[in-house]
């Protein structure tokens, strides 16, 4: 008898053999895919870096200044050229290093919560005397001293990746874990508050977005509903409060619901925006051609963006951006299907969730969706923050995805090895 034999595991949806599958001595090579899936999300990530180091260019040239007048580190596009050169090391250093991470619990474990860790204790500095370096009267940099290179960072970008490990890593204790008031969704609640207090007093785009993604995980993690339900209540409660502590963010609900009412003032940036999205028509002015980001549209090169991409590309190259930030969420998804353990399935989750939600956020705000909120467009958006946090969660979505088992679609389960003779488990 040969000691190469397959077992079917049966359950409620039992799987079939794909076509063509070899058995016996050639075994299904079930990491292919895992391997195509992992290279995959790195060549997106790529691909959207250089069309961010594109637009920031374009947003760069002024009427009277070109592109590096000032030195390579004195322009937006120098320095996002020296953070995409750093953020290349840390999305391949994570897709190379996460998966030894990933494989234990106790290292992963100390990775998420001590991410999370130094994450609050960044930014509760952010409001401390002598570190904050608050710019426009908000509190969401820290100074880093630098030389006179005008350093700072944005302790809520690092704040997004950490709070979804946390997750991960709390509600990956135990398959009963998440169903537990007391022991899985009231900790898992703290640490989403503790994030969403932090972050919410200064910036309210990336507080909505912290608050959305680990709702989103709870209910991937499969906590009750009526538990959410409590959450969601309670989670539009402190939005309120958030929204109505500041006067400037009722301004902007008001100027989005009526536009007209007072076009030079509270109204001027989304319609400016609009106008600047209208322009572009199917094909684009061309790139560098557009005439909005000369002074008319403000923040062009970071939170608006996207409106410069329409005028410039069109339609189309809105519809190119669009698609792959599309690409890879469904590569996420993918991802999160074929995740190795509870851990990795919810860290896939989240991760994706959190790209998804901050580019589709900012892309709303854009073209006029959603009233105006200080979100960056990953990737694309100049800044140094946001773009290696960006990195990072996709480094660490590579190493997931290089790890998972076989998903539904290759309806094959993995190779083990009983009583000495390989089996490949089914279904």
């Amino acid at each position: 008898m040969d000691c190469d034999r397959v077992a079917r595991v049966f359950n409620p949806c039992p799987h079939r053999l794909k076509t063509g599958a070899t058995l016996g001595n050639g075994m299904i090579d079930l990491n292919r895919d895992n391997d195509l899936r992992a290279d995959a999300i790195l060549v997106l990530t790529l691909a959207l870096m250089a069309v961010g180091l594109v637009m920031v260019a374009s947003t760069s040239v002024s009427l009277d200044r070109s592109l590096l007048s000032a030195g390579l580190w004195r322009t937006p596009f120098g320095r996002q050229l020296v953070f995409a050169a750093c953020g290349l090391v840390i999305l391949f250093g994570a897709a190379r290093v996460a998966p030894a991470v990933l494989a234990s619990t106790v290292w992963r474990n100390r990775f998420a919560w001590g991410a999370l860790a130094v994450a609050v204790l960044l930014l509760a500095a952010a409001y401390v005397p002598g570190f904050a370096d608050p710019r426009r009267g908000s509190h969401r940099w820290l100074r880093i001293p630098g030389g006179g290179l005008d350093l700072a960072l944005q302790p809520s970008e690092l704040a997004k990746p950490a709070m979804v490990a946390a997750l991960a890593a709390l509600l990956a204790g135990a398959s009963a874990l998440p169903r537990s008031f007391l022991r899985g969704f009231l900790p898992a609640v703290a640490v989403i508050g503790i994030c969403v207090g932090l972050v919410g007093k200064a910036d309210f785009g990336t507080c909505a977005v912290i608050g959305a993604v680990g709702g989103m995980m709870l209910v991937a993690a499969g906590c009750r509903i009526p538990h959410l339900g409590l959450l969601a209540l309670g989670g539009a409660a402190g939005m309120y409060r958030l929204i109505t502590a500041e006067k400037y963010r009722m301004d902007r609900i008001t100027a989005f619901l009526a536009l007209d009412q007072d076009p030079q003032g509270k109204a001027y940036q989304p319609l400016q925006s609009l106008g600047t999205v209208a322009s572009g028509g199917w094909f684009g002015r061309g790139l560098g051609s557009g005439l909005q980001k000369h002074g008319y549209l403000p923040e062009s090169h970071t939170d608006f963006i996207f409106s410069v991409v329409c005028e410039e590309t069109g339609v189309l190259g809105a519809l190119f951006l669009i698609g792959l930030f599309c690409a890879i969420l469904w590569l996420g998804f993918k991802t999160m299907m074929a995740a190795k353990s509870p851990f990795e399935r919810l860290l896939a989750t989240g991760l994706t969730a959190l790209i998804a939600c901050q580019a589709g956020l900012n892309m709303a705000v854009a073209t006029v969706l959603t009233p105006t909120t200080g979100v960056s467009l990953p990737f694309i958006s100049a800044g140094g923050s946001g773009l290696l946090t960006s990195c990072l969660a996709m480094g660490l979505l590579s190493a997931v995805a290089r790890r998972g088992g076989a998903t539904a679609d290759d309806d094959v389960g993995s190779a083990v090895s009983v009583g000495g003779c390989r089996t490949l488990v089914v279904g």
